[in-house]
C-alpha cells in the first residue's frame, strides 16, 4: 500500500529503517496527561499525587479512576479559585497550608508529588520550587517532588514519563561499576514478579524496576547499570538515566510472544546466556503464549486495523497484531516517533504501511473512512462518533490500564482487540 500524498500540514520523512513516515500538524484530538495517575498512584504504594488545577482537573481523575467518594485514594487535587486566578491570594501560602493538613491526615504518605496542570501553568505557579520548600519543611519523613501533567502538547501517557524523570535525581548513585539491570516503566505488580522470576532463571539476579513499589526502595543507578524499557513513551526518563550513567539496551516491546523473547534476550545477550539455556528457560513461556492466542488469532487474522495516534503504544501494538494475529494495517499513527526507541520495533512493521506521525485529525478522519477498516482504536473523543457511524472501535487508554505484557499476558492483549469485534458481531444478530 502507498502512503497517501501530502501536501501543507503534512509532508514525508524518513525513519532509521528507510520507511516513509506521514508527519502531519494540526488539529489534534488528545488526552490530559494527568490521566497517568489513574495507573501510577496504584503502583507507588507509598505515594500520593497532589494535583495544583481545577475543578476540571479533580472530575477528570475521579471520573477517569471510577473512585467512589468514601474511598482513600492516593490522589487529590488542590483547586486553584476565583481568588488565585485574580491574584488576590497568595497560592504558595494556600498549597503550603493544605500540604500539611493532608500530611497530618495521611502519615503513611511517603512521597508527595506535586503535579502541575494547565491552569497552575497558566498561572505561572513555581511548583518546582514549591516542592524544594516543602521537602526541606517535611524531610525526612516525606520526600516532596513535582512534575507536569498539563494537557498542554503533550499525550496522556507522557504524565507517567514525567513521574518517573522526577524520579531519577532522587536515585541513589550505585557504587563502582557493577551490572545492574533496571526496568523503566510501570508494570502490573503480576507482570513485575513474572519478568523477575524470568530473570532469575536465566542468571540475572541484579534487578530493579522503576517505579518501585515502594519509595523507600528506589534503585541504585550508575555506568553498570543497564535498562531496558517496558513503555516506548519514556523519552525523558531515558534521557535522565542515561545523563546519570546508564545504558538503554535496544530491543522490541514486551507485547505478545515475539515481543517478549526479543526484549528477554536484549539482556540475556548483555549477560552473555548461552542460547542453549535462554531457549530453555524461554521456551515454556514462548508455547502458552502461542497456545493461548490461537483462539484470538481465528477472530483477528484478515480483519483491517486503523491507530489513531495517542498512547504511543501504536507502533509496537501494530507489530504485534500483524505479525502475530495475521491483522491488517491500514495506517499506523502515533504522537511522537521517536526512531531510537522504535528501531528494534519499525523494521518489523510489513513494507509499505502507512506510518503516521503527530496529527491533523480531520485528514486521518478521511484516510480512516477511505480505508473501511474493520476496528479503529483511538482516544475517547472519538470512539463515540465513530461508534455512532458505525465504525468498531477500540479505546486506547484501556491498553495502559490492562496488564499486557508479557508471555502470560500476550492473550488478553489479543482479546482486547477481539472483543469490540464480536461485541459488533452479537448487536448485528
Amino acid at each position: 500500500m502507498t502512503p497517501p500524498t501530502t501536501t501543507g500540514a503534512a509532508r514525508a520523512i524518513t525513519n532509521v529503517d528507510e520507511r516513509p513516515v506521514l508527519r502531519e500538524r494540526g488539529q489534534r484530538e488528545v488526552f490530559c496527561g494527568l490521566t497517568g495517575i489513574v495507573w501510577m498512584h496504584r503502583k507507588i504504594q507509598d505515594a500520593f499525587f497532589l494535583v495544583v488545577g481545577s475543578r476540571t482537573c479533580a472530575h477528570l481523575i475521579q471520573s477517569a479512576a471510577g473512585v467512589m467518594i468514601f474511598a482513600e485514594p492516593r490522589f487529590a487535587t488542590a483547586i486553584i479559585g476565583e481568588r488565585d486566578l485574580a491574584g488576590l491570594a497568595d497560592a504558595n501560602e494556600e498549597l503550603d497550608r493544605e500540604v500539611g493538613k493532608l500530611l497530618a491526615r495521611r502519615p503513611d504518605i511517603k512521597l508527595l508529588f506535586l503535579v502541575g496542570s494547565c491552569p497552575s501553568e497558566v498561572i505561572k505557579l513555581d511548583l518546582s520550587r514549591a516542592a524544594e520548600r516543602l521537602s526541606r519543611q517535611f524531610m525526612p519523613d516525606v520526600r516532596v517532588l513535582n512534575y507536569s501533567g498539563s494537557g498542554i502538547e503533550t499525550t496522556f501517557t507522557q504524565g507517567e514519563d514525567a513521574c518517573l524523570a522526577s524520579l531519577v535525581p532522587e536515585l541513589p548513585r550505585a557504587a563502582g561499576d557493577a551490572r545492574s539491570l533496571l526496568v523503566v516503566g510501570a508494570l502490573a505488580d503480576i507482570v513485575e514478579d513474572q519478568f523477575r522470576q524470568t530473570f532469575a532463571d536465566l542468571g540475572i539476579d541484579n534487578v530493579d524496576f522503576l517505579p518501585p513499589r515502594l519509595s523507600t526502595e528506589l534503585p541504585s543507578v550508575g555506568p553498570g547499570t543497564r535498562y531496558l524499557l517496558a513503555q516506548p513513551f519514556l523519552t525523558d526518563t531515558s534521557q535522565a538515566l542515561e545523563n546519570n550513567g546508564a545504558t538503554r539496551l535496544s530491543a522490541p516491546f514486551p507485547f505478545g510472544e515475539e515481543g517478549t523473547t526479543a526484549w528477554l534476550r536484549a539482556a540475556a545477550d548483555a549477560w552473555d546466556v548461552p542460547e542453549r539455556h535462554f531457549n530453555a528457560v524461554t521456551r515454556p513461556g514462548r508455547d502458552r503464549a502461542k497456545k493461548a492466542m490461537e483462539r484470538y488469532r481465528e477472530r483477528l487474522a484478515g480483519r483491517r486495523i486503523f491507530f489513531f495516534p495517542d498512547s504511543q503504544l501504536e507502533v509496537p501494538l501494530a507489530r504485534f497484531l500483524s505479525r502475530e494475529m495475521g491483522m491488517e494495517l491500514t495506517e499506523v499513527g502515533t504522537p511522537y516517533l521517536h526512531k531510537e526507541h522504535l528501531e528494534r520495533e519499525l523494521p518489523l512493521l510489513p513494507a509499505g504501511v502507512c506510518v503516521s506521525e503527530g496529527q491533523d485529525v480531520d485528514r486521518q478522519i478521511d484516510r480512516c473512512f477511505a480505508a473501511e477498516p474493520d476496528i479503529v482504536v483511538c482516544g475517547l473523543g472519538l470512539a463515540n462518533p465513530f461508534e455512532a457511524a458505525g465504525v468498531t472501535t477500540k479505546w486506547s487508554i484501556e491498553l495502559l490500564f490492562t496488564p499486557i505484557h508479557g508471555y502470560e499476558q500476550a492473550a488478553d492483549c489479543a482479546e482486547l482487540f477481539a472483543r469490540p469485534l464480536s461485541r459488533r458481531e452479537a448487536l448485528a444478530i
